[in-house]
């Protein structure tokens, strides 16, 4: 997950580096590691991000080889902050003729019901006829917005080396692996050029890099100024968080292990959302990147 997706994911979506700060929940504060490192400069750290978001970049169109199971725990609190219903949906996230899609495959850690089941079959097979069936055209046009997307994110990334002051707090191992941890703050007199630039000052974050690999290891992203988007639509409090783990997969690409959110949110005045969610990421599955896509029922040859 980016680091674009990951602020996006607290402004847009509302509910997308296995465990995060003492393996507890994303309101506690991070673990201080023990400072054991160079004295680098802003500009260095600004170079190094760059760098670690460029190769994050490499990540997410590699992801598209994989197939993988994730399951969601979504919490619902009351105004007290206590849980009052949890829900959980796990999917098998595949690829289908150049697009990932999620299939329901368990809610609450149960099985579909046969009528579920078959609603979701439909669903899917309806995607695999309209994309199988895409003239050249249609099918230029999806890639070339998906090209847009991937500029998108490059953009991004370089506001996001400039929005903030860095500071390198020190090094510690996570999962077995050596990482920087950085510190990042918004950096007064930031002017915005990208679009969504204008809502990183409302946000700071530290990072974990693993030092080998120069990947994100860890991200953990807090919202410290109530972010408004139009007048009424919608508003993301101060204390919304979310916290990413990233797992090293195959020997060739660093993709999402866990993700911890906490969300104060609210929708045009009328709806409150407060509500935290637990995303774990597993069983990735490569597969061959020239493997025809088949309909449902028949077998995806795997890479061993």
């Amino acid at each position: 997950m980016q680091l674009k997706d990951a602020v996006l994911y607290l402004l847009l979506v509302f509910v997308p580096y296995a465990a995060f700060c003492q393996e507890s929940n994303p309101t506690s504060a991070p673990t201080e590691p023990v400072p054991s490192a160079p004295n680098f400069s802003n500009d260095e750290i600004r170079e190094l991000i760059r760098q670690v978001a460029e190769k994050d970049l490499e990540n997410d169109k590699k992801q598209r080889n994989y197939t993988y199971i994730e399951r969601e725990e979504e919490h619902k609190l009351d105004g007290k902050g206590k849980v009052k219903s949890t829900e959980t949906k796990t999917y098998e996230i595949m690829e289908l003729y150049g697009g990932q899609v999620q299939r329901l495959i368990a809610k609450n850690d149960k099985p579909l019901s046969e009528k579920d089941a078959a609603k979701e079959e439909e669903k899917i097979q309806k995607i695999i006829d309209k994309r199988k069936n895409e003239t050249e055209d249609e099918h230029k046009r999806r890639q070339e917005k998906e090209e847009r997307n991937r500029e998108e994110g490059r953009q991004f990334v370089r506001e996001i080396a400039d929005a903030y002051n860095f500071r390198l707090v020190g090094t510690e191992q996570l999962g077995g692996r050596n990482t920087w941890v950085l510190d990042a703050d918004p950096r007064p007199g930031y002017q915005p050029h990208h679009k969504d630039g204008k809502y990183l000052p409302k946000f700071r974050f530290r990072a974990w890099i693993d030092k080998t690999e120069t990947q994100w290891a860890k991200l953990d992203i807090q919202c410290i100024d109530t972010v408004s988007w139009g007048l009424f639509i919608a508003r993301i409090h101060k204390g919304s968080r979310i916290v990413i783990e990233q797992t090293r997969v195959n020997d060739e690409v660093w993709l999402p292990k866990h993700v911890a959110l906490k969300l104060d949110a609210r929708i045009a005045l009328l709806k409150n959302f407060n509500v935290e969610e637990d995303l774990t990421y597993n069983d990735y599955k490569k597969f061959r990147a020239a493997t025809k896509i088949v309909p449902l029922g028949e077998v995806r040859e795997q890479d061993k």
